[in-house]
């Protein structure tokens, strides 16, 4: 039998934290121009975010088997001249992940960033099929663009 001391030390306080943060969540929510974000890490739409300019060079729209993807990544946008560069390669129509690679503190002062930096993303993908190839920047602020672009390889 459960006593009354366990149901006033352990259940009540979760019940009222529970009610308590339902109740902020929504006042906040209430408020123009607020929205809930449970992945903001990611964009949705797929392409750039925040009104700035990411694009991918370098890709061509076909390779074979063992011809290596190499691209670079160009920012145009002050607000993103050092962060984490993460490409990734997925299977289109997927969301399996082929390859990727992370460049961290990746930094510039120039007004258009190059990334990587010191570095080159080359990746050889040997399955013949239809690819999606997703560039990322993370800021110090936490801020993200993204861009994505498909390719095949024959």
């Amino acid at each position: 039998m459960v006593s009354n001391r366990v149901i006033i030390t352990f259940v009540l306080p979760v019940v009222f934290s529970v009610i308590f943060g339902s109740l902020v969540l929504n006042d906040i929510l209430q408020k123009p121009d607020r929205e809930l974000n449970m992945w903001p890490m990611s964009s949705s739409d797929g392409g750039s975010s925040h009104g700035s300019l990411i694009e991918i060079t370098g890709l061509s729209k076909q390779y074979s088997i063992s011809q290596p993807v190499e691209i670079q990544v160009i920012v145009d946008d002050d607000a993103f001249n050092c962060g984490d560069l993460y490409i990734t390669i997925y299977s289109s129509g997927k969301s399996s992940v082929i390859t990727q690679g992370g460049f961290f503190e990746q930094c510039s002062e120039n007004d258009r960033l190059i990334l990587p930096v010191g570095d080159e993303f080359s990746k050889v993908v040997s399955s013949p099929g239809s690819y999606e190839i997703v560039a990322e920047i993370i800021s110090k602020e936490l801020k993200n663009i993204s861009t994505k672009e498909t390719f095949t390889v024959k």
